[in-house]
């Protein structure tokens, strides 16, 4: 295997340095303007208000890309398919720049997360276009690990403009943080050049008449995709691991920072830690794609989640100050980007390649699917007990389960 990337290889990667930017500032700036916004009108529950506004992104995609993935499967549909999602999830993060009250500054957040979240549906089935089969578990840690410590760049540029801007400048602290969205937005469509001028869909369902034979076989493509997930037993199990254990993933990243706030820790704090583990996630992403071609993917993707459970007892039991939440972060950032990379990875091995978006559209409605029922346990199980610590605990039952059907599939890709 070659150490060097191709150019095409880059192209995709910078991708994720782009799409990450806005990831980093939904993480750690926008949950703590939301708050803001919900204070100035009276209300008080961030956690509770963030996970249903999480939750109804997340629900949107489920539904949307199995339908879509099948069309994008389609020769030269992806990449529109891809265009039209990164389009939206750009403009609306330009929107959240707008003077806005919190209800209408939650539905752009909503329309800009759906913007993102479809777009990576495509973009990850670029993968199987981009490199050959051996490359996959590299490219893509890789993807997340240039992704993370790329998207520091803008966040940095945010982070000194919301603290210095209202000194240097004589803008108001709202309107230093509504910049921070144009910049992110900038930042994000520049990124996304590189792949535009350069991807070309290699593996594609051929028809005679594209849209019109697309819409009309897509349904009957939907249903014979589904029969063969079912009758691929190491398949299906895998995916019912990973609508577990993505559930976990997704909900610590999104609620991390609400969740903190809620505690009361300073939000100064909440994003230098933040920031932190965008650093320690750079090296570990990588080395997960190395150790992958030594141990398997899978048996880092459980190592991950053995280590994802051990960071729920933490957030629960152990997170009170800062300091905590600093150990958290570095926690997280040690096994975020290898678990999400090679989930990715794995995947692409185990699928048709000419049928790839309808299956990563699959893959979205476990990934998505999960990340509904996460932020909403996470979200109804504070509103009903009054205690966030409760809410993140609830996890924990998410990730026993995802072990379980990871320790009882077979690996088709093992050497053994």
């Amino acid at each position: 295997m070659s150490a060097r990337m191709t150019t095409r290889e880059k192209q995709w990667i910078l991708y994720d340095v782009g799409n990450s930017a806005f990831v980093l500032l939904s993480t750690a700036v926008v949950p703590i303007y939301a708050n803001s916004l919900l204070e100035a009108a009276g209300q008080s529950n961030i956690v509770s208000t963030w996970g249903y506004a999480q939750t109804i992104a997340s629900l949107v995609i489920a539904l949307l890309m199995p339908l879509l993935g099948s069309l994008a499967d389609v020769q030269g549909m992806k990449v529109k398919f891809f265009i039209g999602f990164f389009g939206t999830g750009a403009v609306a993060c330009c929107a959240l720049a707008l003077p806005l009250a919190w209800l209408p500054f939650l539905v752009i957040c909503v329309i800009a997360t759906i913007g993102l979240n479809g777009s990576l549906t495509f973009y990850d089935a670029m993968l199987i276009d981009t490199t050959s089969h051996d490359r996959f578990d590299k490219v893509s840690s890789h993807g997340f690990a240039w992704g993370y410590i790329g998207s520091t760049i803008p966040f940095i540029a945010s982070i000194a403009l919301i603290f210095l801007g209202p000194d240097l400048l004589g803008w108001s602290a709202a309107a230093c943080t509504q910049a921070t969205f144009i910049i992110t937005a900038i930042w994000w469509v520049a990124f996304t050049i590189p792949l535009l001028s350069g991807y070309k869909q290699v593996h594609y369902r051929v028809t005679t008449d594209h849209m019109a034979q697309a819409v009309r076989g897509t349904f009957s493509e939907l249903r014979n995709t589904f029969r063969d997930i079912v009758r691929n037993k190491p398949l299906w199990m895998f995916m019912i691991a990973f609508f577990f254990y993505i559930d976990a993933v997704n909900t610590v990243i999104s609620m991390s920072t609400s969740y903190g706030t809620q505690l009361g820790i300073d939000s100064t704090q909440l994003v230098a830690a933040l920031l932190v583990t965008q650093f320690v996630a750079f090296p570990c992403a990588i080395a997960y794609g190395k150790l992958s071609s030594r141990f398997g993917a899978k048996t880092m993707i459980l190592t991950a989640v053995i280590a994802y459970l051990c960071i729920v007892f933490f957030a629960s039991f152990f997170l009170k100050t800062a300091t905590e939440f600093w150990i958290l972060a570095i926690l997280v950032g040690m096994f975020q980007g290898g678990i999400q990379a090679l989930s990715r990875s794995y995947y692409g091995k185990l699928i048709p390649k000419n049928k790839a978006n309808e299956y990563y559209g699959f893959y979205d409605i476990f990934g998505k699917t999960a990340s509904i029922i996460g932020t909403f346990l996470v979200a109804t199980t504070t509103s009903i007990t009054g205690n966030a610590s409760i809410g993140v605990l609830s996890i924990a039952l998410l990730l026993v389960a995802a072990l379980v059907f990871l320790l009882l599939q077979k690996d088709p890709t093992s050497k053994d």
